[in-house]
Order: C-alpha cells, then structure tokens, then sequence
C-alpha cells in the first residue's frame, strides 16, 4: 500500500478508537483534523479505493497475530464463526443478499479469530468475508464461491491459517453448526486438529454400542466419570462446568446438503470409521441444576486434558464478543451508509484493527497499563459493573476522549483551558 493509503489507513483506525451511537454511527473527524466533511471524504475515497485490496488491507491484523506467536508458545484458538449484518431498509446498498424472513435483507459475516489458548484472551481477526448478492468480498484470495455454503469453506480457511505459520499448536473451534461427519473426515484427514459442539441427536459408538448422546451422557453419569472443574459465569450468573470424557467411534455414512436445479438433496460421502474425543461439559447454576450441556467432539491430542478442552471452547464465546463490539456496543456496523460490500468489508477491517488496539491493550498486564485502562475508563464516563473494572466498549470510549485530548494539549496550554472555563456556568438560579 502506498505511503499516502498507509497514513489514511492509521488515521481511520483512530476514527474508529470511540464508541458510535445508534444515531451516529458515521466517522468524526480524528482529533488532528477540524473538518468533519474533509474527514467524511477521505474516508469515502478509502473505503471505494480498489486498489486498497482485501488481502493487503488484512496484513496488519496478521502481522499481530505473528508479533503474538513469536511471545507466546501457548494453544492457538482459531474460532470460527459467522454472523448476518441486517440491513433491511438500506435500499441504496443494492448488492444485499436475502438473508430469510427475519433478516430481511443484508450480508452474510464471516470471521476466524485468533484467541489465546493460555489466557483466552482475544488477538486478532484472522480472516473476514462478507457475502454479497453475487460475490463474496474476503481477505483471503482467491475468494470463496458465492455460493459454497458456510461448512465448504472451513477446510480453505483452515489451509490459509496453516499458511500464517502459527505453529503445530493450533485448533480450529467452531460451534454446532459445523457438526458434519463429512467435514469431520476431510480436516483430520488434512492434518487439522478440531473442537466442535456436536448435535445432542448424534449417534456415536462407544464400546460397541451405538448410542445417542444424550444416553450416552447419562451412562457417564451413572458410572460417577463427571467431575467438577471450574467457576464459571454463565449468562451473568455464577455457575459451575462439570466434564467427563469418553472414546466414541463415528462410523456412519456421512451426507452433505447440496443444491440441484434449486432443489436440496443429501449427497452421500463415504469414508473411514474415525476415532474422536467426546467431552460432556455440564454447566450446573448454585443450586445443582443443570443449565447447559455441552457435548464436544475433537481430534485433539490426549496431552490435553479434558478440563483444558471444555475450557477452550467456552473461550469459543470470545467471537460473540466481537460481534457484539462490532454490532451493538462500539461500533454499531449494522448503521454504517457504506453502500456496497466491498465498501464495507474495507471499515470493518479498519474496525477490526481498532479492536485488535483495545485488546493489546487489556492484555498488558503492567501497573502502569492497569492505571491507564482506570484513567481510560473514568474519560468514558461509563459505570462499570462492580467486580468488574473495564470493558472493551469502555475502553473505545475513552481511548477517543484521549487522543483528542492528547490532540488539544498540542494547541493550548493548561492556563488558556482553565480560562476557556468561565464561558461555562454551573450555578443554579435563584428562585427566590
């Protein structure tokens, strides 16, 4: 990228370093320029520049990942996961795609994202692709097919993470959705070690007897084979995972949805018997009932233990936090004016670099990097909920409220803002 794009690009990640609201979500001017329009155009000649490429718009993002790898020998997580951008009265965006009845119309999200095994900690985003009515805007290149379904291009982006060169110790984590025999077969056959939460109607076959996994969840419960864990919150409250584990055997024919002549049909896929860890994760609320299970099938080696993988994937829930950030409580991507996907793809990534900032910074563990997040926290103006002392949303508020200031600081001394005060007046009348 050119010197002139590399510059816009640190300034929009700056613009992006603050909490949008519902009504605003457009870009303020950055705290070193006065023009709100000059700031809006350059950003629009960004965003519909297409020599700002994808796949090089992404390398910084990349390059946390391996500044990440080269200071830690811990697991890396790569979640999975996607996410529908609602955008149903934004008309002008004419390359939505229908998205079912309850989202009316918009584009189809897809991220993987780098966590860390040791701390659970979120890195980077790894990939994005937004699919749009006829084409699929993605950072990896060639693009996936507009219209491969979500399961085909797993195995493609499991390759390009391979490619990053985050080492052997690494795991693909991804949610019910990706529950496939099929799949199961192609990336252990490829050499890619999984963590999925399976359907609880999977049949398995455990010390030959086939099985489903409900029943089979009873019968290590009968045998006293759960133990208990961990703390852990769910849904805001305390509770408390409970795990057993179990070899289970997936030796039925496998099947894929696919589409002929706008019809759905199963394709039958052959394959081996393949031999998987079953985790049961049991999440009990204070009074021992149980509130959530999980039942999580892996390739992973026995070197780690169950506890660690029933941790992992409650880790998987970082991505939802993403999503979250871009979504509802930073960002609030759903009412960007971008008009086309490209457009769009382009400000999340920029987006994304903004969050990779606040992430970097809630990892630092110095003294010093504990005060700033305080320092950030009270410039916010947010409340934080007790126990809890900052928040990603928090942080992007503050982080902007900085840098302006830091900006302002250039232009006037302490004495000409003091004096700037008595424009301002905090009596209350007398009503007397």
């Amino acid at each position: 990228m050119e010197p002139r794009l590399r510059d816009r690009y640190a300034v929009l990640v700056q613009q992006h370093l603050h909490v949008s609201g519902y009504l605003t979500p457009g870009l303020g001017p950055p705290p070193g320029e006065s023009a709100t329009v000059a700031a809006t155009q350059a950003a629009w000649r960004f965003f519909n520049n297409d020599r700002v490429g994808l796949p090089r718009l992404v390398e910084p993002l990349h390059a946390v990942a391996a500044q990440w790898r080269q200071h830690s020998d811990a697991w890396a997580l790569v979640v999975h996961d996607w996410s529908v951008l609602s955008y149903p009265t934004h008309h002008s965006k004419a390359d939505r795609v229908r998205l079912g009845p309850q989202h009316s119309r918009g584009y189809d999200l897809t991220a993987l994202l780098l966590v860390d095994g040791g701390s659970g900690d979120p890195v980077a985003p790894l990939e994005l692709s937004l699919r749009a009515a006829r084409t699929v805007h993605s950072t990896r290149a060639p693009a996936p097919s507009a219209q491969a379904n979500h399961l085909d291009e797993v195995l493609p982006a499991m390759q390009e993470v391979r490619r990053r060169g985050l080492g052997q110790r690494l795991v693909h984590v991804i949610d019910r959705e990706a529950d496939g025999l099929a799949y199961y077969r192609e990336w252990h056959a490829d050499g890619h070690a999984f963590l999925v939460r399976a359907d609880s109607q999977r049949t398995v076959r455990w010390q030959g007897e086939e099985l489903k996994l409900p029943e089979l969840n009873r019968r290590l419960q009968a045998q006293g084979l759960f133990h208990r864990c961990r703390e852990v919150a769910y849904r805001g409250q305390q509770a408390t995972q409970h795990v057993a584990e179990a070899t289970v055997v997936l030796d039925r024919p496998a099947y894929r949805h696919r589409r002929r002549g706008g019809r759905r049909f199963k394709q039958r896929v052959p394959g081996e018997p393949l031999t998987l860890r079953l985790i049961v994760s049991r999440v009990c609320d204070e009074r021992g009932v149980t509130v959530a299970v999980w039942y999580l099938l892996t390739n992973l080696p026995p070197a780690v233990d169950t506890a660690t993988v029933a941790l992992w994937y409650y880790w998987r829930w970082r991505i939802e936090s993403f999503f979250k950030l871009l979504k509802g409580a930073g960002q609030e991507v759903e009412q960007w004016q971008q008009e086309t996907a490209a457009a769009l793809t382009r400000r999340l990534l920029v987006a994304a670099m903004a969050c990779v900032v606040v992430w970097k910074l809630e990892r630092a563990t110095t003294a010093e990097a504990s005060s700033f997040r305080a320092f950030l926290v009270r410039l916010s103006g947010r409340q934080m909920r007790y126990g809890r002392p900052h928040t990603a949303p928090a942080l992007l508020a503050g982080l902007y409220v900085y840098l302006a200031l830091l900006e302002v600081l250039e232009h006037h001394s302490v004495e000409e803002l003091r004096n700037m005060k008595q424009h301002l007046d905090f009596t209350a009348p007398d009503t007397s």
